[in-house]
């Protein structure tokens, strides 16, 4: 009875592997991807199957179909019949992304301290609502301060909506915020990863940080809600992380992605207010900006696309600063080969991360992007959290997204991308302020046991 229990347990267990391997075919995964799953489905079968179920799914369609398709936000401004000046606007506008709008005010807030200034000064200036979205926020200083203030706002009547991601906010979501609650604000928790709860992963988490003040002003980028991240005072602990306030029309966008994000988490719909109208403007008459989500709830990879396309495009330079390098093949020969031609590429990168193990994957990458003649530079003082990229003098993108698997294929995000040269000149102005106080990385080769360690960090590093 034993051996035949035993049996039909291994014929099951075979079965629902050759399902796994079938649907995550279906799915469409990159082959680094794909290869990783395969491997722990096959090798360790009792564990890759249940971590599979738990972890492996992509784009979620059923739930998705469930949630605001978010491609759909620019279709009535995409069928206008304009002609792009921007092939990358062209390509996001095509995918369903809103296209980019004018008469934007835009500034980049350089560090942690700028971000947080001009965090307090929306949140104190609000009127009628305040729409927040953070993938962490902290059970710190920062945290509690912002979180105060919130619970101001809501006391003297305004709408507050704080979303958070129910695994990078596991600490902070339930007595942290009982004041804010107490006080009429509402709260949302973003993909719980208990099985048996509704709309659940513990794979495709909210990664984008959104705040939206009375529908007219917005704070986007890469910063979360704690002192790590941001704060009154300089503190040489913090990381070194960007954002950017916008004002004008394109805050209507990011306002619609709060929305469905908001919608799917709690159930309530919000009104669409009136498109903001253009700040008082003097000079160039303000930036071009476009907004582009990316995640489960957009059906293509439209925000990779994007910026393959600028990389292949580029005639001058290109300029990343992320916090973790593991691309995938074609953005990564994509970058290889501009360097070949002997553009400028550039990647600002933190010494060490708080990822040992993207660290080890990332040496592959750089060392055969040295040889081809890119510049790799890595900053020793602190962390680097920032995700910026400027492609020519034509584009700027900043955003939550980094330059992983994680954030390109999985991750709910948002990007700004910005068209004006001002802008364009300034995101790159701190990208070289940053270099010059950085190092050139060391291409020497790999040892045999560091060879070995990035190649398996490689292997695994797209289900981490």
């Amino acid at each position: 009875m034993k051996l035949l229990t035993e049996h039909i347990l291994t014929i099951l267990g075979f079965a629902l592997g050759v399902i796994l391997v079938a649907r995550m075919l279906r799915e469409q995964n990159r082959p680094g991807v794909a290869m990783a799953w395969l491997l722990a489905i096959v090798l360790i079968p009792y564990i890759g199957v249940p971590v599979y179920l738990l972890f492996g799914g992509r784009k979620l369609k059923r739930m998705a179909g469930r949630k605001e398709d978010l491609h759909i936000l620019g279709d009535e401004k995409a069928a206008d019949g304009r002609n792009f000046e921007r092939s990358t606007e062209r390509i996001l506008a095509a995918a369903g992304m809103p296209p980019a709008c004018p008469m934007n005010q835009v500034e980049l807030l350089p560090n942690g301290e700028a971000g947080y200034a001009a965090l307090v000064s929306l949140l104190e200036g609000a009127k009628r609502s305040i729409h927040v979205t953070t993938f962490i926020l902290g059970r710190c200083s920062v945290g509690r301060s912002i979180v105060q203030a919130l619970t101001r706002k809501a006391a003297e009547g305004a709408q507050v909506r704080l979303l958070l991601d129910a695994l990078g906010c596991f600490r902070s979501r339930r007595a942290f915020l009982a004041p804010l609650r107490k006080a009429g604000g509402r709260v949302a928790v973003f993909m719980p990863v208990i099985p048996l709860r509704r709309k659940w992963s513990a794979n495709l988490r909210n990664h984008r940080k959104m705040v939206v003040v009375d529908g007219e002003t917005a704070l986007v980028g890469g910063m979360n809600l704690a002192r790590v991240y941001m704060g009154p005072q300089p503190d040489p602990q913090r990381w070194l992380d960007t954002a950017v306030l916008i004002h004008g029309p394109a805050v209507a966008d990011i306002q619609a992605i709060f929305a469905s994000d908001w919608a799917f988490a709690s159930g309530e719909e919000i009104r669409p207010g009136a498109r903001p109208s253009a700040p008082a403007l003097t000079g160039n008459g303000g930036a071009v900006a476009q907004i582009v989500p990316s995640g489960p709830d957009v059906p293509d990879d439209t925000l990779y696309e994007a910026i393959l396309a600028a990389a292949m495009g580029a005639k001058e330079r290109i300029w990343i600063v992320t916090p973790y390098f593991v691309p995938d093949e074609p953005l990564f020969k994509a970058l290889t080969l501009q360097a070949r031609l002997g553009r400028d590429i550039r990647i600002l990168l933190p010494a060490r991360s708080n990822h040992p193990i993207a660290d080890l994957a990332r040496g592959r990458f750089l060392r055969q992007l040295a040889q081809a003649g890119a510049h790799i530079f890595t900053y020793e003082k602190r962390m680097i959290h920032a995700k910026l990229a400027v492609f020519d003098h034509d584009v700027a993108i900043s955003g939550s997204a980094n330059l992983d698997m994680r954030s390109l294929y999985l991750n709910y995000e948002i990007a700004l991308f910005m068209y004006s040269p001002p802008e364009v000149a300034r995101v790159a102005g701190w990208m070289q302020g940053i270099m010059e106080e950085s190092k050139e990385w060391d291409v020497s080769p790999a040892g045999r046991v560091r060879a070995w360690a990035e190649d398996l960090s490689l292997l695994i590093s797209p289900l981490l």
